[in-house]
């Protein structure tokens, strides 16, 4: 699994006008080309009177799959520009179809590339993007009398949950590559007088301002 890795927050649309053509971009997360396949055949569906359903995508944990259609377009001039954007963006699993509706006005070759490339961009700002990172789950139980001891000094790390009972159990979520050396930490802050259990592993996924 690896450490981190960018996507979308979430699906969504974003809608642009360019010299009075209308620009539909729609977003969705995907872990599968079937999926993808079928998420821009239910666009190309619900828009049949558009002029151009165009669309691209990055599947895989290091985008081993990448797809790009121009619809009709003149070649190179949509779906390779929207990839490009994808790409740019680091983001995986990722699936962008951008509806046309025409609007009597032609754009050009160059025009074309800056409105696609234009309209996914819109669209990534609008869902919003996150930061996915690869995080394993620790629990330390202590007695009552550490408690503060521990939280005056724990490092800067997510708290998942505190249980109180017969000990204190405090359940964190550290990065992967960080776990060995918080252990290390924790084991000297409290001079051994905690119990350390793994927990699962698992991602965690950080908005991107």
């Amino acid at each position: 699994m690896q450490a981190t890795y960018k996507t979308i927050k979430t699906d969504g649309l974003a809608e642009t006008e360019i010299k009075k053509s209308r620009f539909l971009c729609h977003l969705k997360r995907v872990t599968s080309e079937e999926e993808a396949k079928a998420f821009i055949q239910g666009i190309k569906k619900e828009h049949w009177k558009a002029n151009h359903n165009c669309s691209a995508y990055l599947i895989g944990e290091h985008s081993e799959i990448q797809r790009s259609s121009d619809d009709g377009e003149p070649s190179g001039t949509a779906g390779v520009p929207m990839l490009e954007v994808l790409k740019k963006n680091d983001l995986i699993n990722v699936c962008v179809v951008v509806t046309r509706y025409f609007g009597g006005i032609k754009l050009g070759a160059g025009g074309l590339i800056r409105a696609y490339s234009h309209a996914v961009s819109h669209g990534l700002q609008t869902v919003g993007l996150v930061m996915g990172k690869l995080q394993q789950e620790i629990s330390l139980d202590l007695d009552y009398s550490l408690l503060g001891k521990l939280q005056n000094s724990l490092p800067e790390i997510t708290i998942k949950e505190t249980i109180f009972a017969e000990k204190v159990t405090v359940i964190c979520r550290v990065d992967e590559e960080q776990v060995e050396n918080f252990e290390a930490e924790i084991i000297d802050l409290l001079q051994g007088q905690v119990t350390i259990t793994q927990g699962a592993t698992g991602y965690e996924e950080i908005p991107i301002e």
